[in-house]
């Protein structure tokens, strides 16, 4: 019987790229060796070029109109659906984080529950951060006078490293949920768990180009980011400090905005990538 050929060989999971909705290789075709905890060989993730950056950029900005132009209640919508799907891929989750990160199983799962329970959090915040952050403002004259905040655009985010799952989890959440678009550099030596969330995202009814997730050496694409004239902003906590400054230099250019968090579940995450409009509208008679 086939079920008991112990010759067989295994079918290796291949950690690629998130563009656009697809999965592809690197266009460089590079990859780099990740270790265990231990020490021992586990994957090839791809190690991702300029060229992939600029494709990821592309992807973003064309998905931003119609991300943003969704109801809140869509996007809260889509959010909790990734929650949902994450929660079946608890298992798989689990052995990567452990794997990586030298956690037990016990810690890994818990990990993972809090990144559903954080989706689930964002989500409803999803159509209340207008009510937070907008009002009706007092003016002199016969005008209505409003600040609505709206997404600034295309979000570059370097994510943050252990808890690889969660810092992951709540730097996306955070920015796509008022309408943004974004380009995740996962964490270089904990990538795995990033390319299976990005398949939960891909079966999740998010459109393609919303979420791009990269995986490889940040020091090579902070140079790049750091000057590219369509990203608006960057969320940049997983940065050393010197990276940190290259990119607060480079990032002058086309005045990004740069931040950098320490929390995982705050709404001030959400407004650090938002913008205020303010709308005049005379009153009628």
């Amino acid at each position: 019987m086939a079920g008991n050929d112990s010759s067989r060989i295994d079918v290796q999971k291949t950690y690629k790229l998130f563009i656009g909705g697809a999965f592809p290789r690197s266009e460089s075709g590079r990859t780099y060796q990740l270790k265990d905890s231990k020490g021992n060989h586990l994957a090839n993730p791809c190690l991702a070029s300029r060229k992939d950056l600029r494709d990821a950029v592309v992807v973003a900005r064309g998905a931003l109109a119609g991300w943003s132009g969704a109801t809140a209640y869509n996007r809260g919508q889509i959010l909790y659906r990734m929650a949902e799907i994450l929660e079946g891929r608890t298992s798989q989750l689990v052995t990567e984080i452990c794997a990586l990160e030298g956690v037990t199983a016990r810690a890994a799962t818990l990990q993972v529950q809090e990144s559903i329970d954080l989706l689930v959090w964002y989500a409803g915040w999803s159509d209340k951060i207008s009510a937070l952050a907008g009002s009706t403002n007092p003016v002199s004259g016969p005008f209505y006078n409003f600040s609505i905040p709206e997404p600034i655009g295309v979000v570059a985010i370097f994510a943050a490293a252990k808890p690889s799952l969660l810092n992951f989890v709540g730097a996306i959440a955070s920015v796509i949920t008022s309408g943004n678009t974004a380009i995740v550099i996962a964490a270089e030596k904990f990538p795995l768990p990033a390319i299976t969330f990005a398949e939960c995202m891909a079966t999740s009814d998010l459109p393609g180009g919303v979420v791009n997730v990269l995986t490889g050496f940040s020091s090579e694409l902070v140079p790049w980011v750091a000057s590219h004239m369509d990203i608006d902003a960057i969320d940049a906590s997983g940065l050393t400090p010197k990276a940190l400054k290259e990119v607060q230099i480079a990032g002058v250019q086309n005045l990004k905005r740069i931040k950098v968090h320490t929390s995982v579940k705050a709404e001030q995450r959400i407004l650090d990538f938002m913008e205020i409009k303010t709308v005049w509208h005379p009153i009628g008679i």
